[in-house]
C-alpha cells in the first residue's frame, strides 16, 4: 500500500511539470520530491511521470492515477470544508492573460497577501492560459468563456484597447488621419500562427489585411516595441502609460475577461475571497481598464 502523503507529492509534480517547482509548492526540496514519487512508482510498479525538454511528462499511467488522485484531493478538501468551512487558507494558482496578469493582479497581490496572511498566491502570467479542467490551476482569467467540464464561468470585467504610439515615432512620422493611412506606417503586433485565443486578432478589426511589421507572442514585448518607437499597435488601454493614443476618434476595441473556476474548488473559502477580491479589485481599477 502506499503512502498518501506521496501521492499529494506526485499531484504537486504533475501540476509543476518539475521536481523543483513542485517543491517549492509543497514546501519541500526537490531530492525529497523525486525520492517520494519514485516511492511511489515503485510500490504502483509503474512509471508514472518522464523528464522531456519541456519538463515533466505524465506518461499514460501517470495519467490516469492523476485523474483518480484529484478525485481524492477534491473529497479531502470537501470534508476540510465540513470541519473548517471559514478557513481562509493554503494556495490558490491563477493563470491570467500576460499583461493583465503583470499590470492589474501583480501590483496588488502583496496588498492581498496582508490581508490575507493564510493565502498563498501562485500567478501563471503568460502568453497562454492554464486549464482548471485539467486542474493546472485553480482558477483562469481568460479572453473568453472557457467550455471545460466540472467549470464555473463568470464574467469579470470588460477592457478596451485602441491604437498606441510613442511620441518619437510621431515626431518622425505624422499620425494617420483615416485608418487606411496605417497601411502607410510601421504596424506592431502579434506572430500570426502563434496566436493563442481568436480574441486577438486585433489588426484585421482595425483594417482589414493590415499586418505587422514587428511581431511578437508577448503583448508585453509589442507594448515595449511601441515604446522604443517601432510603430504602431494595438494595446490594452491599461497599458499604454506614456504612449500617445492613435486615431481616437476611429479605433476602439472591446474585449471582456472571464473567471473559470472549477466546480471542486469554487466554493472553498479561499476561492471565495479570492474572487470577492478579483471582483473588487476590477471595479477599482474600471477607469484603467476601460476609461473610454
Amino acid at each position: 500500500m502506499f503512502d498518501w502523503d506521496d501521492l499529494r507529492i506526485f499531484i504537486a509534480a504533475a501540476r509543476a511539470g518539475s521536481l523543483a517547482g513542485a517543491g517549492r509548492r509543497i514546501g519541500v526540496d526537490t531530492a525529497t520530491v523525486g525520492r517520494r514519487v519514485a516511492r511511489l512508482e515503485s510500490v504502483l510498479k509503474s512509471i508514472l511521470l518522464v523528464r522531456s525538454a519541456t519538463g515533466l511528462q505524465l506518461t499514460a499511467a501517470g495519467a490516469q492515477l492523476l485523474e483518480i488522485a484529484l478525485d481524492a484531493e477534491s473529497a479531502m478538501e470537501a470534508a476540510m470544508r465540513v470541519t473548517h468551512p471559514d478557513l481562509v487558507a493554503g494556495t490558490v494558482r491563477i493563470s491570467a492573460a500576460e499583461g493583465f496578469g503583470t499590470q492589474i493582479l501583480a501590483p496588488a497581490l502583496p496588498a492581498l497577501s496582508r490581508q490575507r496572511p493564510g493565502l498563498k498566491i501562485e500567478l501563471a502570467a503568460q502568453p497562454r492560459f492554464l486549464s482548471p479542467s485539467r486542474r493546472e490551476v485553480d482558477l483562469s482569467i481568460t479572453l473568453s468563456a472557457m467550455d471545460g467540464a466540472r467549470l464555473i464561468v463568470e464574467p469579470l470585467a470588460a477592457y478596451q484597447l485602441a491604437l498606441y504610439a510613442a511620441p518619437d515615432y510621431l515626431a518622425r512620422r505624422p499620425a494617420p488621419s483615416l485608418v487606411d493611412d496605417l497601411r502607410d506606417h510601421a504596424i506592431v503586433g502579434y506572430v500570426d500562427d502563434l496566436l493563442f485565443a481568436p480574441e486577438l486578432r486585433y489588426l484585421d478589426e482595425v483594417l482589414p489585411g493590415l499586418t505587422p511589421d514587428l511581431a511578437s507572442s508577448s503583448i508585453q514585448a509589442q507594448r515595449a516595441i511601441v515604446a522604443g518607437g517601432g510603430g504602431i499597435g494595438v494595446l490594452p488601454c491599461f497599458l499604454a502609460a506614456g504612449l500617445t493614443r492613435v486615431l481616437p476618434a476611429g479605433v476602439l476595441l472591446h474585449r471582456r475577461f472571464w473567471l473559470n473556476t472549477h466546480e471542486e474548488v469554487y466554493a472553498t473559502a479561499r476561492m471565495k475571497a479570492v474572487r470577492t477580491w478579483l471582483t473588487e479589485l476590477v471595479e477599482a481599477r474600471q477607469s484603467t481598464l476601460a476609461p473610454y
